[in-house]
């Protein structure tokens, strides 16, 4: 994201890559939107990838996310380069890759929209456009030759599904239920939860009779889960629930220590992620939860989970 980097840049969603020098830049978009820039008469490029079209009301700091927002600052970090030099743009992506799923299947189309007006409105003509469709692209720009090869990548069924869920998470929060019997951790987790930008805590459960409830109840994205637990413990919980409701779960225990059969118990049960509670230092501030806790919720959100069979002794 800065004006230097290395020779070859893989762009995220949500980032975006200029470059004073002569680089290769790639990406992998679905119904998200990549535009390439170049300068006309020097090696400067850019590009970006963006989930949605508009920046939100209250104005999301994370302005990568956002068509209008990241081809506003790449735009402005190419006059910066070179501040009287003119520019051509390509487009790409914007592809129906959920549109069976009904209210995400104009996002694409949104997305290519504001592409084109914001280019428009900065007078930068377009001179390569491949979007829409109903695939996803993977895209590589070699910034040297200002060409830009595009593979097309058809759609499998779990790629439909990851697609979905992460358009479905990109226009809301990450709704988080935790499950521990002690309150007192409850509390420190959703404080830890509630002070993200993208994570919410929808629920609570002290047991996992509790959880199960609020599981129908409130349809979570992840569930933070305990296993010594009163009435149930949370590795049958789990068993359970990866049979019947699948959700993706992490797994947040004092007897999950890494390398344990607890912890290769609760992957084997259909577990996300596992986190031995005591690394956390819960009772010593919010700084350790933050920064270990919290990464494995994301991670998470963006796992799409099956139901599992198991024998009868497993």
């Amino acid at each position: 994201m800065s004006a230097d980097g290395p020779d070859r840049v893989f762009l995220l969603p949500g980032e975006y890559h200029v470059s004073r020098a002569p680089c290769n830049m790639a990406t992998l978009l679905g119904s998200c939107v990549a535009v390439c820039l170049k300068n006309e008469a020097k090696p400067h490029a850019a590009m970006n990838h963006y989930l949605l079209a508009e920046n939100p009301g209250a104005r999301d700091p994370d302005k990568g996310r956002y068509g209008d927002t990241s081809i506003e600052t790449i735009v402005w970090l190419m006059q910066k380069l070179d501040p009287n030099g003119k520019m051509t743009a390509k487009i790409y992506g914007g592809g129906a890759v959920v549109g069976h799923l009904g209210a995400a299947s104009d996002i694409g189309l949104k997305n290519i929209d504001m592409a084109r007006r914001m280019l428009k409105r900065k007078n930068i003509p377009i001179t390569e456009e491949d979007v829409g469709g109903t695939s996803g692209r993977r895209i590589y720009f070699d910034t040297a030759s200002n060409r830009v090869v595009v593979k097309v990548i058809q759609k499998t069924e779990e790629g439909a599904r990851l697609e979905a869920r992460r358009r479905d998470l990109a226009t809301r929060k990450t709704k988080v239920l935790v499950v521990d019997d002690s309150p007192l951790v409850r509390k420190i987790l959703k404080q830890a939860i509630s002070g993200t930008r993208d994570l919410e805590v929808c629920g609570e459960a002290g047991d996992a009779f509790e959880a199960r409830d609020k599981i129908l109840e409130l349809d979570p994205d992840v569930i933070s889960l305990d296993i010594i637990m009163p009435k149930l413990d949370g590795l049958k919980f789990l068993k359970s629930l990866s049979q019947h409701y699948p959700k993706p779960v992490v797994i947040c225990s004092t007897i999950a220590k890494d390398q344990s059969q607890v912890a290769a118990k609760a992957r084997e049960y259909g577990a996300v992620d596992v986190i031995d509670k005591d690394t956390l230092h819960l009772y010593k501030g919010l700084d350790v939860v933050q920064q270990a806790y919290i990464p494995k919720i994301r991670h998470a959100a963006g796992k799409v989970v099956r139901k599992m069979m198991f024998k009868p002794n497993q």
